[in-house]
C-alpha cells in the first residue's frame, strides 16, 4: 500500500463534500448499470465515496476481482490501464477510512456495498481501503448453517450476538455472506441492476479471480 496520510488530513479532504441524505449513485459498467444508495449511518464511507465519484476516480477502473457466489470487487486505481493477466488488488490512494462496522444493523446480505481492506495482521482496527469496494452476491443459507456461522461469530467477538428476524430471513431467502459480518464496513446497497451484478459474478475468470474479459466501470455518477 502507498504511504498513508493522517486521519485529520483525510477529514479535511472530505468535509467539503455535501452530505446528501440517502445519496444515490449509478455505476455504468460494460455489463450494464448498477444503482446504489449510500447509508447515512456510515458518514465517513459515504462522504469519501461521494468525494471519489466527484473526482471521477472510479471512471474506467475494472471489477478486478470476481468470485462466483461470493462478490465482485472494484476500485483499484492500478486497474485503469492494466494489461490482461496483470494481478491487481494492491492499488490504493494513500489513506484509510476509520471502520464503521454495525453488524447488528447492516449485514452482508446479497446486494450490499462494502469496503475492502487489508488483513487484521497489518490492520487490526479494520480500517477500510480508500477506494476499493465490493458488492456482495453470496448464497442462500439454511437456518442450521446460519446458526453455525452465528456461533463462530460469537466466538470471534467473545460475546452473544442476536440476529433479528429480518436478518435471518435475508440470509435464508435472499442470500449473502454472513461470515464477513463484523469484519468489514457495509455502507450501501444495490437498488437497481442486481441482474447486472449477477451477470458480472458469473463471468469467466483466471486463477487470480480477474475476469478473462475486462469488466470495466465506464463511469460513476451521483443521481437524485
Amino acid at each position: 500500500m502507498k504511504k498513508l496520510i493522517s486521519f485529520a488530513a483525510f477529514m479535511l479532504l472530505i468535509l467539503s463534500c455535501s452530505s446528501v441524505k440517502n445519496q444515490k449513485v449509478r455505476i455504468y459498467t460494460t455489463e450494464g448499470d448498477i444503482d446504489l444508495v449510500l447509508y447515512d449511518e456510515t458518514p465517513k464511507h459515504r462522504d469519501n465515496f461521494v468525494k471519489l465519484v466527484k473526482e471521477q476516480r472510479y471512471d474506467s477502473l475494472l471489477f478486478h476481482r470476481v468470485i462466483k457466489d461470493f462478490m465482485i470487487q472494484g476500485g483499484d486505481p492500478d486497474s485503469r490501464n492494466a494489461v490482461p493477466g496483470t494481478m491487481l488488488g494492491e492499488g490504493d490512494l494513500g489513506y484509510r477510512i476509520e471502520a464503521e462496522i454495525m453488524p447488528e444493523k447492516y449485514i452482508h446480505k446479497r446486494g450490499v456495498l462494502a469496503a475492502a481492506r487489508e488483513g487484521d495482521d497489518v490492520n487490526p482496527t479494520k480500517a477500510s481501503s480508500a477506494s476499493q469496494f465490493y458488492i456482495v452476491w453470496g448464497r442462500v443459507f439454511t437456518p442450521e448453517e446460519l446458526q453455525q456461522y452465528k456461533s463462530a461469530y460469537e466466538k470471534r467477538l467473545g460475546r452473544p450476538v442476536t440476529l433479528s428476524p429480518e436478518q435471518v430471513e435475508a440470509y435464508t431467502t435472499i442470500g449473502g455472506t454472513p461470515h464477513l459480518d463484523g469484519s468489514y464496513t457495509v455502507f450501501g446497497e444495490v437498488t437497481g441492476g442486481l441482474d447486472v451484478v449477477d451477470r458480472i459474478q458469473n463471468v469467466k475468470c483466471d486463477r487470480n479471480d480477474r475476469p478473462i474479459k475486462d469488466v470495466r466501470i465506464i463511469k460513476v455518477e451521483l443521481i437524485k
